[in-house]
């Protein structure tokens, strides 16, 4: 049953995606953050003073999970730490919205996903806000309805920029022990679960890694790329890397027996199908998608997109009426365990 209260919200880590997370539920009525915690004091009262006034700040996370006032909790920190955070925060009676990636190894997952598990009651939403933007829904949509004939081939690419100083900063970035790898599960995973989703799921992934523009600085991969198989029997490849000189430039394209399509930097670069008439209806629903993703409410950095406001819209709405969120964290695993199986076969190599 729905309720008039609001839904009390509490950030934990008050890094750079807190920022986003801290704006978004300013901008939903429904909800009021009423804490904010990071391991750094300063950082804390930074983030409570300038995105949270009236809002109390603290270093321990375990102070949130005990307060009676908070409803759910926002994880914004490293990756080695969510699973601790949210199976903790699922265990003190907390709703959970966390960030990507969802767990730092297959083990963290399975263990994160058990937790949700235990609490039916409770909303666990991972976050994959690119799904609520109008463009991969519609592609989705158009793959799942066979706009494109049989799928027989899904493709992906980022070229993007970390340079040393980004690596650097946090001691936690690059390394097995604080991130779990690097360009993989972090700067491209959201176009890898985007063509994942998008091509309705995949069950089975093979790949080479590479460190090849941070040696000696980074433990973990700058490059990357894996071939999928995915459910519905189409073939994918993804390819990653950090260490070019291109900010950022992403690509996805899916290619089916009766044609195909391209987008590069979230804009239609080429669509072809062998009937023009469906064309030209598939180019006027792409149209749509791309005019409506424009009205948006405003994003973060470029990368970020559009969709937090949509993700955490919908989580303070699951929140407050007991539905099912979007993105559960059954549903951000599907692309999270396709990333440890990257890995471990990246490591047999």
């Amino acid at each position: 049953m729905p309720s008039a209260k609001k839904v009390r919200v509490a950030v934990i880590g008050c890094g750079v995606i807190s920022e986003l997370h801290l704006r978004c539920y300013a901008h939903n009525p429904a909800a009021e953050v009423v804490a904010v915690c990071d391991l750094i004091p300063e950082r804390a009262r930074r983030a409570a003073e300038e995105r949270a006034p009236g809002a109390r700040w603290t270093t321990k996370a375990a102070e949130i999970f005990a307060a009676p006032d908070v409803d759910a909790v926002s994880i914004c920190t490293d990756h080695a730490s969510h699973c601790r955070l949210a199976c903790a925060a699922l265990a003190a009676g907390k709703h959970v919205l966390c960030e990507k990636s969802l767990a730092r190894t297959a083990a963290d997952l399975k263990r994160m996903l058990a937790a949700a598990e235990a609490h039916p009651e409770l909303v666990a939403a991972g976050v994959f806000q690119h799904r609520f933007e109008p463009l991969p829904r519609a592609l989705r949509d158009l793959v799942a309805e066979g706009a494109f004939g049989r799928l027989l081939a899904a493709t992906g690419s980022l070229w993007t920029l970390r340079d040393d100083r980004y690596f650097e900063k946090d001691a936690w970035r690059g390394t097995i022990r604080g991130e779990g790898g690097s360009v993989l599960i972090n700067q491209s995973i959201h176009y890898f679960d985007l063509l994942i989703w998008i091509a309705g799921g995949a069950d089975a992934a093979r790949a080479f890694s590479a460190n090849l523009g941070h040696e000696g600085v980074i433990e973990t991969e700058d490059t990357v790329s894996v071939a999928l198989r995915m459910r519905n029997g189409a073939l994918g490849s993804f390819t990653a890397t950090s260490a070019g000189v291109r900010q950022w430039k992403s690509s996805l394209s899916f290619q089916g027996t009766a044609g195909g399509v391209e987008m590069r930097d979230e804009k239609l670069f080429s669509l072809v199908l062998a009937d023009k008439a469906a064309e030209k209806r598939v180019r006027a629903r792409i149209d749509k998608a791309l005019a409506a993703g424009a009205k948006l409410f405003p994003k973060g950095k470029d990368y970020y997109g559009p969709g937090h406001q949509a993700q955490i819209d919908d989580f303070v709405r699951a929140v407050k009426t007991g539905h099912r969120p979007y993105v559960t964290f059954a549903d951000a695993a599907e692309s999270d365990a396709m990333v440890f199986a990257a890995y471990a076969s990246a490591a047999r190599r």
